[in-house]
């Protein structure tokens, strides 16, 4: 018999949303498949998203040089998707964004 897979870890912040009866429900319903972990109120630190967001404005962003906002915006939009196959380089947002 194969080995059980560990659940789905995820981040949420204290967005109304998150902290929902809707998600609450949809949580348990998967009985211990999915694990949600609560950032504290601010700490971008352990946020992967905020290391991707710093990285796009520091390397992919910052030497772009567009004709108007539409093409930056189309521009921005495209690079974390192709950031998706720079598998290192995402797992090195993780890591970082790991508590000590």
């Amino acid at each position: 018999m194969g080995a059980i897979a560990p659940p789905l870890s995820g981040v949420r912040d204290g967005l109304p949303a998150n902290r929902s009866r809707l998600i609450r429900d949809y949580v348990e319903a998967l009985e211990g498949a999915i694990r949600l972990e609560r950032l504290p109120a601010y700490a971008p630190e352990l946020n992967p998203v905020e290391y991707i967001r710093a990285h796009l404005k520091q390397h992919e962003v910052a030497y772009f040089r567009q004709e108007d906002f539409a093409e930056l915006t189309t521009f921005a939009r495209r690079r974390p998707t192709s950031m998706q196959r720079c598998n290192t380089l995402v797992s090195g947002f993780w890591k970082q964004a790991e508590p000590p």
